[in-house]
Protein backbone atom coordinates (compact mmCIF):
# COMPACT_ATOMS: atom_id res chain seq x y z
CA UNK A 1 0.00 0.00 0.00
CA UNK A 2 2.78 2.46 0.67
CA UNK A 3 1.90 3.41 3.59
CA UNK A 4 3.96 4.41 6.96
CA UNK A 5 1.94 3.44 9.86
CA UNK A 6 3.41 4.09 13.14
CA UNK A 7 2.11 1.26 15.71
CA UNK A 8 2.14 2.41 19.59
CA UNK A 9 3.03 -0.50 21.53
CA UNK A 10 3.18 1.29 24.98
CA UNK A 11 5.69 1.56 27.88
CA UNK A 12 5.15 -1.58 29.56
CA UNK A 13 6.72 -4.97 27.62
CA UNK A 14 9.55 -5.03 24.85
CA UNK A 15 7.66 -6.21 21.41
CA UNK A 16 8.22 -8.87 21.14
CA UNK A 17 8.22 -9.70 25.09
CA UNK A 18 10.16 -11.71 27.02
CA UNK A 19 6.91 -14.17 28.61
CA UNK A 20 4.23 -12.86 29.32
CA UNK A 21 2.34 -10.01 26.94
CA UNK A 22 -0.89 -9.64 25.22
CA UNK A 23 -1.00 -6.50 23.32
CA UNK A 24 2.97 -6.99 22.84
CA UNK A 25 2.24 -10.41 21.35
CA UNK A 26 -0.74 -9.38 19.09
CA UNK A 27 1.73 -6.27 17.72
CA UNK A 28 4.59 -9.02 17.17
CA UNK A 29 2.34 -11.15 15.73
CA UNK A 30 1.00 -8.52 12.92
CA UNK A 31 4.03 -6.19 11.89
CA UNK A 32 6.06 -8.94 10.15
CA UNK A 33 2.62 -9.59 7.73
CA UNK A 34 1.99 -5.85 6.99
CA UNK A 35 5.75 -5.26 6.03
CA UNK A 36 5.40 -8.26 3.60
CA UNK A 37 2.30 -6.43 2.41
CA UNK A 38 4.50 -3.27 1.66
CA UNK A 39 3.70 -1.54 4.86
CA UNK A 40 6.55 1.05 6.38
CA UNK A 41 6.20 0.23 10.34
CA UNK A 42 7.42 3.22 13.00
CA UNK A 43 7.53 1.33 16.44
CA UNK A 44 7.34 3.36 19.70
CA UNK A 45 7.76 0.97 22.02
CA UNK A 46 9.77 0.06 25.45
CA UNK A 47 13.57 -0.45 25.01
CA UNK A 48 14.55 -3.56 24.39
CA UNK A 49 12.60 -4.43 22.02
CA UNK A 50 14.04 -6.77 19.01
CA UNK A 51 11.43 -7.12 16.36
CA UNK A 52 12.62 -6.13 13.11
CA UNK A 53 10.95 -3.15 11.87
CA UNK A 54 11.55 -0.35 9.56
CA UNK A 55 12.15 2.27 12.79
CA UNK A 56 12.47 1.83 16.51
CA UNK A 57 11.71 4.42 18.87
CA UNK A 58 12.54 3.69 22.31
CA UNK A 59 10.18 6.02 24.57
CA UNK A 60 11.36 4.52 28.47
CA UNK A 61 14.50 3.22 29.22
CA UNK A 62 13.13 -0.21 30.40
CA UNK A 63 9.84 -1.83 30.34
CA UNK A 64 7.49 -0.54 33.20
CA UNK A 65 5.29 -3.62 33.15
CA UNK A 66 6.43 -4.42 37.27
CA UNK A 67 4.74 -1.00 38.33
CA UNK A 68 1.45 -1.06 36.10
CA UNK A 69 -0.67 -2.23 39.10
CA UNK A 70 1.45 0.43 41.69
CA UNK A 71 -0.52 2.87 43.24
CA UNK A 72 -1.89 5.64 40.83
CA UNK A 73 0.05 8.10 42.40
CA UNK A 74 3.47 6.42 41.40
CA UNK A 75 2.68 4.64 38.13
CA UNK A 76 0.25 7.30 36.13
CA UNK A 77 3.02 9.52 34.77
CA UNK A 78 4.13 6.37 32.76
CA UNK A 79 1.78 6.63 29.98
CA UNK A 80 2.14 10.44 29.76
CA UNK A 81 5.95 9.99 29.06
CA UNK A 82 5.58 7.47 26.56
CA UNK A 83 2.90 9.42 25.03
CA UNK A 84 5.10 12.19 25.02
CA UNK A 85 7.96 11.06 22.76
CA UNK A 86 5.52 9.73 20.50
CA UNK A 87 4.03 12.73 20.50
CA UNK A 88 7.20 14.40 19.37
CA UNK A 89 8.28 11.52 16.66
CA UNK A 90 5.01 13.07 15.04
CA UNK A 91 5.63 16.48 15.16
CA UNK A 92 9.36 15.44 13.92
CA UNK A 93 7.86 13.44 10.63
CA UNK A 94 5.05 15.71 9.67
CA UNK A 95 3.50 14.24 6.72
CA UNK A 96 6.16 11.37 6.79
CA UNK A 97 3.28 9.09 9.24
CA UNK A 98 0.66 8.48 7.11
CA UNK A 99 -1.58 6.60 10.22
CA UNK A 100 -1.60 5.89 13.84
CA UNK A 101 -2.06 2.36 15.08
CA UNK A 102 -2.25 2.66 18.95
CA UNK A 103 -2.52 -0.03 21.73
CA UNK A 104 -2.55 2.43 24.83
CA UNK A 105 -5.73 2.05 26.58
CA UNK A 106 -7.23 5.41 26.82
CA UNK A 107 -4.15 7.58 27.11
CA UNK A 108 -3.26 6.53 23.51
CA UNK A 109 -6.53 8.22 22.11
CA UNK A 110 -6.96 11.16 24.63
CA UNK A 111 -4.11 12.32 23.52
CA UNK A 112 -3.81 11.72 20.00
CA UNK A 113 -7.49 13.35 19.45
CA UNK A 114 -5.96 16.63 21.27
CA UNK A 115 -3.36 16.81 18.59
CA UNK A 116 -6.38 17.39 16.39
CA UNK A 117 -4.90 17.76 12.56
CA UNK A 118 -1.74 17.40 14.09
CA UNK A 119 -1.64 14.12 13.97
CA UNK A 120 -2.45 11.23 11.22
CA UNK A 121 -5.44 9.97 11.49
CA UNK A 122 -5.69 7.00 14.02
CA UNK A 123 -7.20 3.59 14.77
CA UNK A 124 -6.72 2.16 18.29
CA UNK A 125 -7.37 -1.34 18.92
CA UNK A 126 -9.51 -2.62 22.00
CA UNK A 127 -7.76 -4.85 23.46
CA UNK A 128 -9.65 -4.93 27.40
CA UNK A 129 -12.76 -4.45 29.09
CA UNK A 130 -14.53 -2.27 27.86
CA UNK A 131 -16.51 -1.39 31.20
CA UNK A 132 -13.42 -0.14 33.21
CA UNK A 133 -13.74 3.41 31.93
CA UNK A 134 -17.51 4.60 31.22
CA UNK A 135 -16.21 8.20 31.73
CA UNK A 136 -13.65 8.38 28.77
CA UNK A 137 -15.38 5.71 26.47
CA UNK A 138 -18.66 7.62 27.32
CA UNK A 139 -17.94 10.86 26.11
CA UNK A 140 -14.93 10.43 23.81
CA UNK A 141 -15.09 12.03 20.72
CA UNK A 142 -12.47 11.08 17.96
CA UNK A 143 -13.44 13.74 15.80
CA UNK A 144 -13.58 11.22 12.83
CA UNK A 145 -9.90 11.42 13.02
CA UNK A 146 -10.05 8.39 15.89
CA UNK A 147 -11.57 5.50 15.24
CA UNK A 148 -11.42 1.88 17.24
CA UNK A 149 -11.49 -1.85 16.21
CA UNK A 150 -12.18 -4.43 18.82
CA UNK A 151 -10.53 -8.10 19.26
CA UNK A 152 -13.85 -9.66 19.09
CA UNK A 153 -17.85 -9.36 18.23
CA UNK A 154 -18.87 -9.88 21.96
CA UNK A 155 -16.47 -7.05 23.05
CA UNK A 156 -17.67 -4.31 20.90
CA UNK A 157 -20.96 -5.73 21.86
CA UNK A 158 -20.67 -4.50 24.90
CA UNK A 159 -19.17 -1.07 24.57
CA UNK A 160 -21.03 2.38 25.20
CA UNK A 161 -22.88 3.04 21.98
CA UNK A 162 -20.92 6.15 21.81
CA UNK A 163 -17.57 4.17 21.47
CA UNK A 164 -19.44 1.42 19.28
CA UNK A 165 -20.51 4.60 16.69
CA UNK A 166 -16.97 5.22 16.56
CA UNK A 167 -15.77 1.68 15.77
CA UNK A 168 -15.18 -0.15 12.83
CA UNK A 169 -16.23 -3.81 14.13
CA UNK A 170 -13.64 -6.63 15.36
CA UNK A 171 -10.70 -8.47 14.07
CA UNK A 172 -9.54 -11.59 16.04
CA UNK A 173 -5.93 -11.85 17.16
CA UNK A 174 -4.15 -14.30 15.35
CA UNK A 175 -0.68 -16.42 15.80
CA UNK A 176 2.31 -17.01 13.24
CA UNK A 177 1.52 -20.43 12.37
CA UNK A 178 5.18 -20.98 11.12
CA UNK A 179 6.57 -19.89 14.84
CA UNK A 180 4.23 -22.66 16.53
CA UNK A 181 4.93 -26.30 16.05
CA UNK A 182 1.38 -28.79 15.24
CA UNK A 183 2.42 -31.45 18.57
CA UNK A 184 -0.46 -34.03 18.27
CA UNK A 185 0.85 -35.69 21.41
CA UNK A 186 -0.58 -34.88 24.05
CA UNK A 187 0.79 -35.13 28.25
CA UNK A 188 -1.35 -35.52 30.99
CA UNK A 189 -0.75 -32.36 32.30
CA UNK A 190 -3.64 -29.48 31.71
CA UNK A 191 -2.33 -25.69 31.57
CA UNK A 192 -3.55 -22.54 32.74
CA UNK A 193 -1.70 -20.08 30.16
CA UNK A 194 -2.41 -16.24 32.03
CA UNK A 195 -1.17 -13.22 34.05
CA UNK A 196 -1.85 -14.77 37.51
CA UNK A 197 -5.05 -12.58 38.42
CA UNK A 198 -8.59 -13.59 39.92
CA UNK A 199 -10.10 -12.58 36.64
CA UNK A 200 -8.28 -15.68 35.09
CA UNK A 201 -9.17 -18.11 37.32
CA UNK A 202 -6.01 -19.73 38.45
CA UNK A 203 -7.56 -20.88 41.63
CA UNK A 204 -10.87 -22.79 40.16
CA UNK A 205 -8.68 -24.75 37.91
CA UNK A 206 -6.12 -25.95 41.06
CA UNK A 207 -9.25 -26.84 42.58
CA UNK A 208 -10.78 -28.76 40.00
CA UNK A 209 -7.81 -30.64 39.77
CA UNK A 210 -6.63 -30.98 43.33
CA UNK A 211 -10.01 -32.80 43.63
CA UNK A 212 -10.13 -34.91 40.60
CA UNK A 213 -6.08 -36.02 40.84
CA UNK A 214 -5.18 -33.89 37.40
CA UNK A 215 -1.70 -32.52 37.08
CA UNK A 216 -1.68 -28.77 36.54
CA UNK A 217 0.63 -26.63 35.34
CA UNK A 218 0.13 -22.57 35.96
CA UNK A 219 2.12 -20.39 34.22
CA UNK A 220 2.39 -16.89 33.80
CA UNK A 221 3.51 -13.65 35.94
CA UNK A 222 2.52 -12.70 39.21
CA UNK A 223 2.60 -8.65 39.06
CA UNK A 224 5.40 -9.06 36.84
CA UNK A 225 7.64 -11.13 38.78
CA UNK A 226 8.46 -14.32 36.34
CA UNK A 227 9.01 -16.99 38.65
CA UNK A 228 8.95 -17.59 42.27
CA UNK A 229 12.68 -16.21 43.62
CA UNK A 230 11.95 -12.43 41.61
CA UNK A 231 8.92 -12.67 43.56
CA UNK A 232 10.20 -13.39 47.00
CA UNK A 233 12.80 -11.03 46.15
CA UNK A 234 10.58 -8.18 45.77
CA UNK A 235 8.08 -9.32 48.75
CA UNK A 236 11.58 -8.96 50.99
CA UNK A 237 11.39 -4.94 50.61
CA UNK A 238 9.14 -3.75 53.26
CA UNK A 239 8.84 -0.85 50.88
CA UNK A 240 7.68 -2.76 47.90
CA UNK A 241 4.21 -2.07 46.52
CA UNK A 242 4.14 -6.11 45.89
CA UNK A 243 2.35 -6.03 49.71
CA UNK A 244 -0.61 -4.07 48.68
CA UNK A 245 -0.74 -5.75 45.33
CA UNK A 246 -3.69 -7.68 44.39
CA UNK A 247 -2.65 -9.90 42.38
CA UNK A 248 0.27 -10.90 44.76
CA UNK A 249 -2.80 -11.47 47.39
CA UNK A 250 -4.59 -13.61 45.00
CA UNK A 251 -1.15 -15.81 43.96
CA UNK A 252 -0.34 -15.76 47.98
CA UNK A 253 -3.99 -16.29 49.49
CA UNK A 254 -5.60 -18.38 47.06
CA UNK A 255 -3.63 -19.85 44.60
CA UNK A 256 -0.37 -21.06 46.22
CA UNK A 257 -2.37 -22.66 49.35
CA UNK A 258 -3.38 -25.14 46.25
CA UNK A 259 0.30 -25.54 44.89
CA UNK A 260 2.21 -28.77 45.99
CA UNK A 261 5.09 -28.35 43.83
CA UNK A 262 4.24 -31.48 41.68
CA UNK A 263 0.63 -32.18 40.79
CA UNK A 264 -0.49 -28.52 41.31
CA UNK A 265 2.56 -26.20 40.44
CA UNK A 266 3.38 -22.69 39.28
CA UNK A 267 6.01 -22.82 36.84
CA UNK A 268 6.15 -19.22 36.16
CA UNK A 269 6.47 -17.04 33.06
CA UNK A 270 7.14 -19.14 30.18
CA UNK A 271 8.61 -17.86 26.66
CA UNK A 272 10.00 -18.59 23.19
CA UNK A 273 10.36 -22.13 22.32
CA UNK A 274 9.75 -23.48 25.89
CA UNK A 275 6.05 -21.95 26.07
CA UNK A 276 5.37 -23.42 22.47
CA UNK A 277 6.13 -26.79 24.13
CA UNK A 278 4.50 -26.86 27.19
CA UNK A 279 1.24 -25.40 25.26
CA UNK A 280 1.85 -27.75 22.65
CA UNK A 281 1.90 -30.72 24.62
CA UNK A 282 -1.04 -29.76 27.31
CA UNK A 283 -3.88 -32.08 27.83
CA UNK A 284 -5.92 -29.03 27.66
CA UNK A 285 -5.94 -25.55 28.19
CA UNK A 286 -7.87 -24.06 31.14
CA UNK A 287 -9.59 -20.95 30.72
CA UNK A 288 -12.13 -21.05 33.90
CA UNK A 289 -12.24 -16.83 33.30
CA UNK A 290 -14.19 -14.90 35.91
CA UNK A 291 -14.37 -11.84 33.39
CA UNK A 292 -16.22 -11.57 29.91
CA UNK A 293 -12.03 -12.24 28.05
CA UNK A 294 -11.95 -9.98 25.23
CA UNK A 295 -9.73 -11.51 23.35
CA UNK A 296 -8.01 -14.81 24.01
CA UNK A 297 -4.46 -14.59 22.90
CA UNK A 298 -3.49 -18.25 24.70
CA UNK A 299 -6.81 -19.66 23.08
CA UNK A 300 -5.57 -18.90 19.40
CA UNK A 301 -2.17 -20.14 20.61
CA UNK A 302 -3.18 -23.15 21.82
CA UNK A 303 -5.67 -24.05 19.19
CA UNK A 304 -2.60 -23.63 16.62
CA UNK A 305 -0.98 -25.87 18.42
CA UNK A 306 -3.59 -28.65 18.44
CA UNK A 307 -4.39 -28.05 21.84
CA UNK A 308 -8.12 -28.10 22.98
CA UNK A 309 -9.68 -25.43 25.35
CA UNK A 310 -11.92 -25.99 28.27
CA UNK A 311 -13.13 -23.10 29.38
CA UNK A 312 -16.11 -20.96 30.57
CA UNK A 313 -18.43 -19.42 27.83
CA UNK A 314 -18.32 -15.64 28.61
CA UNK A 315 -16.66 -13.29 26.23
CA UNK A 316 -14.91 -14.16 23.47
CA UNK A 317 -14.33 -17.83 24.12
CA UNK A 318 -17.82 -18.76 22.38
CA UNK A 319 -15.96 -17.12 19.38
CA UNK A 320 -12.76 -19.02 19.40
CA UNK A 321 -13.65 -22.51 20.80
CA UNK A 322 -15.75 -24.23 18.56
CA UNK A 323 -17.80 -26.32 21.31
CA UNK A 324 -17.25 -30.27 21.19
CA UNK A 325 -14.59 -29.93 18.24
CA UNK A 326 -12.16 -27.83 19.49
CA UNK A 327 -13.07 -27.46 23.32
CA UNK A 328 -15.54 -27.49 25.62
CA UNK A 329 -17.20 -24.33 27.00
CA UNK A 330 -19.16 -24.53 30.46
CA UNK A 331 -22.08 -21.99 31.78
CA UNK A 332 -20.78 -22.48 35.06
CA UNK A 333 -17.66 -23.57 36.85
CA UNK A 334 -19.18 -26.83 38.75
CA UNK A 335 -19.30 -28.32 34.74
CA UNK A 336 -15.68 -28.15 34.24
CA UNK A 337 -14.68 -31.51 35.78
CA UNK A 338 -16.79 -33.52 33.12
CA UNK A 339 -15.85 -31.58 30.17
CA UNK A 340 -12.11 -31.66 31.25
CA UNK A 341 -12.41 -35.38 31.31
CA UNK A 342 -13.38 -35.63 27.78
CA UNK A 343 -11.00 -34.05 26.21
CA UNK A 344 -9.37 -37.22 24.26
CA UNK A 345 -12.50 -37.12 22.28
CA UNK A 346 -11.10 -33.99 20.64
CA UNK A 347 -9.13 -33.79 17.87
CA UNK A 348 -5.58 -32.00 17.79
CA UNK A 349 -5.83 -31.64 14.19
CA UNK A 350 -9.58 -29.91 14.16
CA UNK A 351 -8.02 -27.54 16.98
CA UNK A 352 -4.44 -26.42 13.93
CA UNK A 353 -7.42 -26.63 11.26
CA UNK A 354 -9.04 -24.06 13.26
CA UNK A 355 -6.48 -21.77 13.44
CA UNK A 356 -5.34 -22.19 9.66
CA UNK A 357 -8.29 -21.04 8.51
CA UNK A 358 -9.84 -18.34 11.21
CA UNK A 359 -6.20 -17.04 12.97
CA UNK A 360 -3.43 -16.63 10.69
CA UNK A 361 -1.02 -13.49 10.55
CA UNK A 362 -2.54 -13.01 7.20
CA UNK A 363 -6.27 -12.81 7.58
CA UNK A 364 -4.91 -10.65 10.53
CA UNK A 365 -3.02 -8.21 8.11
CA UNK A 366 -5.41 -7.83 4.97
CA UNK A 367 -8.59 -7.24 7.71
CA UNK A 368 -6.01 -4.58 9.39
CA UNK A 369 -4.97 -3.15 5.79
CA UNK A 370 -9.12 -2.81 4.96
CA UNK A 371 -9.70 -0.93 8.21
CA UNK A 372 -6.83 1.20 7.39
CA UNK A 373 -8.13 2.36 4.28
CA UNK A 374 -11.35 3.22 6.14
CA UNK A 375 -9.81 5.49 8.49
CA UNK A 376 -7.85 7.55 6.29
CA UNK A 377 -11.22 8.31 4.21
CA UNK A 378 -13.27 8.64 6.66
CA UNK A 379 -10.55 11.07 8.33
CA UNK A 380 -10.03 12.45 4.82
Amino acid sequence: MGLTVLINAGPWLAVPPAGYGGVENVIATLVPALRERGVRVVLCAAAGSTLEVDELVETVPEPMFAHLAGPYNQMGGIAHAHMQRVVAVLRERGDGVDLVHDHLEVVGPSVLAAMGTAAPPVLQTLHWDLNKHPDFYGAFDGGGRVSFVGVSDAQVARAPENLRRQALGAIPLAVDLAQVPFQPEKGPRFLVLARITEYKGQDIAASICRDHGWPLDIAGPVAGARDEAELQAGLVDPESGLHANADVRFHLDRVAPLEDGEQIRWVGSLSGAEKLWVLGRARALLAPIRWDEPGGTAVVEALAAGTPVVGLARGALPMLVEHGVTGFLADAPAELPALMARVEELDPAACRRAAQERFSAEAMADAYLRRYEEVLARAS
